[in-house]
């Protein structure tokens, strides 16, 4: 079984109770970090907005079929007051407890079923290269992006493609996305486009520094869409890294998308590679 599949059987094992990442990350064996990287990069949801969307789904089907009393609806979802559960219930599908129960129907919300947990996660042959790399000093376009969509993350590429070869101090041949810090309190995270410049490049004022230590890298190669690439992501993540001998790096970025030569932004084809920053385990 998969780490991913291990995370959803917890859940779906537990929603309707208090779901706590320190007692899933004890009973599946994986670290709260790892917990908290590996869902969002295979499911595009956050663990919190899935227990969340499972939940309330649940409590739709109960009002749908005439709940008495929306209260005690809510106190099951783990809301402890009636505002904050239509507030959280109208956030998740547009319209409020009162409302659907009167309607009498779920055909016109968008449920959050359970994830499949059988289903292997599509990706690349898992057959990384483990490297040391030496520090770089990136420039980079830093923008909040959503892991439920990522329709973003094109356009920013755009935006910063702009600086590329007119930056001075510029090492050119490649162009680095970085996934950054992720919100627990929604499915947002920081999402890096990057190149790497020499040591005390002068940068314009849009454009952030990054400074990544040497680092052991286990580095795997996308072929394909680029669009695919978050199936290669899972797999190196919830297949390979758990068997490996391996823990990723817990601290700074430790997840890189190296987009070389071949890589044409147009088509989004020519393949990429996925570097995780990892140290033994």
């Amino acid at each position: 079984m998969s780490a991913i599949a291990k995370i959803i059987w917890y859940i779906e094992s537990h929603f309707r109770r208090d779901v706590s990442l320190e007692a899933m990350a004890e009973t599946i064996g994986l670290s709260r970090f790892y917990l908290s990287r590996i869902f969002p990069l295979a499911t595009g949801l956050t663990i919190s907005a899935y227990v969340r969307g499972r939940r309330l789904s649940a409590a739709a089907r109960e009002l749908a079929a005439g709940a008495p009393d929306i209260l005690t609806v809510a106190l099951d979802a783990g809301y402890g007051s009636h505002e904050a559960f239509t507030r959280a219930f109208r956030d998740q599908f547009g319209i409020t407890p009162d409302a659907l129960r009167r309607m009498g129907t779920l055909d016109t919300i968008p449920l959050m079923e359970p994830l499949a947990m059988e289903a292997r996660l599509t990706g690349t042959p898992l057959a990384p290269r483990i490297e040391t790399h030496p520090a770089m000093t990136l420039a980079a376009l830093r923008e909040r992006q959503s892991m439920s969509g990522g329709a973003g993350i094109p356009e920013q590429w755009q935006r910063f493609s702009r600086w590329l070869g007119h930056l001075d101090g510029e090492i050119g041949g490649a162009t680095f996305g970085i996934v950054g810090e992720m919100y627990a309190d929604c499915d947002d995270f920081d999402y890096y486009c990057a190149v790497a410049v020499r040591p005390g490049t002068d940068l314009p004022a849009e454009l952030v520094r990054l400074e990544l230590p040497g680092q052991l890298y286990a580095i795997f190669t996308h072929e394909g869409h680029i669009t695919g690439i978050r199936g290669t992501i899972a797999s190196a993540y919830g297949e390979w890294l758990p068997r490996s001998g391996y823990r990723p790096t817990e601290e700074g970025f430790g997840l890189l998308e190296r987009y070389g030569e071949r890589f044409d932004p147009v088509s989004g084809t020519g393949g990429a590679e996925i570097w995780i920053a990892i140290r033994p385990a």
